[in-house]
């Protein structure tokens, strides 16, 4: 008989299949497909496959799918079902859609559902309890949670009707409760969440808001023997205080095996690489919407007469690209906004002299809507202070903060906005970087109030911007800013405008 128990877990797909970029083509070390290869050359019949969330939404894939097919069923579910997961937890990401097409996804991938803290208004949950596995002559017994903090993030009426208990107390109570009931030899927790602390070696690795909670799980809750964690897209893999943990990284650059010694309870954590050739059974299987999506992606748009590439990312965010005073510029023109804010997210290729789709998804990668706040001087001084935190000084150079650069990169936390003129001086104390603030030259007073269009994650607080969170709300923008950018573009045709320089970054 068989002495060893496998786990194999995915987290943070993003709706990548095929493996290679979107962006230009090049092959790449990752996706579902090469996964399915590693899958089918490591399962047995004592073997659990679990997937922990952040699924549906993320590649132009996906995103296509969903722009002209919504009620069709999402290229990601065809090919998880093909996959045969046997357990899958759900992420942040996965209600970006709304819940109707979360559980149309769910459905059709046909494993179960263990997320526990997601809680409909009758006191019932997405997933149960806990679920107890008969493996090898063993019992584990295997809960989902999911970040608590979604609804920070994502738009009411896709959340409607649900709530989300905190992550840490409810692996609490689950482990309480399945120790009571149960006589379970191993217990698993899947969860949809981060390491706050480097799990190595404990130090803190980001200001602690509650929405990761990896680290104090293992800290606080005796008796967790494995601990698969995701959404914060690093990697992660070894032991802590009896807890073995993996994070795959994302988009399938990583399979998680966790293997069980029946005999002698060891547990042996492993993070393998997405190296094999990728299945061609998946890749065929949802051929006929990438080759729609792949048409989709080369479509000109648009010619521009103004530099909109990005060559190097820190030049454009030190001296803010043309690119994201296009952004802006857009972004005031459909909400009559006095100041606009962006950021130029990671990898970002910007556009070539002729748009197409492909430039867009691959610059904006993200669904996000625009909401309009009303902000006054004050707040508008108190958001750019944090903001600035994004730049730090080394052997007396401006460089990436290193909390913002790793383990998790965090560039999408760096705006830069229009509308008004400012200059930072980086040498500065945290919080006393901002040396002028003007708009059209005249010094901003604390009293002034001013419009400001942000990105509905800036608006929820997303990135610890809790004054944008509790400024007031003037209007929400359902339209993605994919399309706002695509439809912009159709209908002018040529992008031309002169460059603006409203920002100096100095030490």
């Amino acid at each position: 008989m068989n002495k060893r128990i496998r786990i194999l877990s995915t987290s943070d797909l993003h709706g990548y299949i095929y493996p290679y970029s979107y962006a230009d083509g090049k092959e790449m070390n990752y996706g579902l497909a090469r996964i399915k290869t590693m899958i089918d050359e490591l399962r047995d019949e004592n073997t659990i496959l679990i997937d922990n969330g952040d699924t549906i939404e993320g590649s132009p894939l996906t995103f296509h799918h969903y722009l002209t097919n919504k009620e069709g069923i999402c290229p990601i579910s065809k090919a998880m079902k093909v996959v045969d997961y046997d357990y899958v937890n759900v992420g942040n990401h996965d209600f970006n859609y709304g819940l109707p097409i979360l559980k149309k996804h769910l459905d059709y991938v046909g494993a179960q559902c263990i997320t526990n803290n997601v809680v409909y208004e009758d006191g019932t949950a997405l997933g149960p309890k806990y679920v107890i596995h008969e493996i090898a002559g063993k019992t584990l017994a295997i809960f989902g949670l999911t970040t608590h903090f979604i609804p920070r993030w994502e738009k009411p009426e896709n959340i409607e009707g649900l709530s989300f208990p905190d992550a840490l107390e409810s692996a609490k109570k689950t482990v309480a409760e399945i120790k009571e009931k149960e006589n379970a030899d191993y217990i698993i927790c899947v969860y949809h969440g981060g390491f706050e602390n480097d799990p190595a070696t404990g130090v803190a690795t980001e200001e602690y808001t509650g929405e990761g909670q990896a680290f104090h799980m293992v800290e606080e809750i005796e008796g967790i023997d494995i601990l698969i964690a995701g959404h914060q897209h690093r990697q992660y893999c070894g032991t802590l205080k009896h807890t073995a943990y993996t994070e795959p990284a994302f988009n399938g650059q990583f399979l998680s095996c966790i293997d069980i010694d029946t005999e002698s309870g060891e547990i042996t954590p492993t993070l393998l690489p997405a190296t094999k050739e990728a299945d061609k059974e998946i890749l065929a299987l949802v051929q006929k919407e990438e080759d729609a999506c792949q048409k989709w992606l080369d479509q000109t748009l648009g010619t521009t007469n103004v530099n909109l590439h990005i060559d190097d990312e820190d030049d454009a965010r030190i001296h803010k690209s043309q690119l994201i005073t296009f952004l802006n510029k857009v972004q005031m023109d459909v909400t009559g906004a006095d100041i606009s804010a962006s950021a130029l997210f990671l990898r970002a290729t910007g556009f070539q002299q002729e748009i197409t789709m492909r430039h867009i998804v691959s610059t904006y990668p993200f669904p996000n809507t625009l909401v309009l706040k009303k902000v006054t001087g004050k707040i508008l001084r108190e958001y750019l202070e944090k903001d600035l935190e994004f730049w730090a000084v080394e052997d007396g150079k401006l460089r990436v903060n290193p909390l913002y650069d790793f383990p998790n990169p965090q560039h999408h936390n760096y705006d830069m906005l229009d509308g008004i003129e400012y200059r930072a001086n980086i040498s500065l104390p945290v919080g006393h970087r901002l040396t002028s603030l003007t708009r059209n030259g005249i010094e901003i007073q604390d009293e002034d109030e001013f419009k400001l269009v942000i990105n509905n994650y800036r608006a929820s607080g997303g990135g610890n911007f809790f004054m944008l969170r509790d400024a007031e709300t003037l209007a929400e923008y359902q339209e993605s800013m994919v399309d706002i950018l695509a439809n912009y573009i159709l209908k002018h045709k040529i992008i031309d405008f002169e460059p603006i320089h409203n920002i100096v970054i100095s030490l």
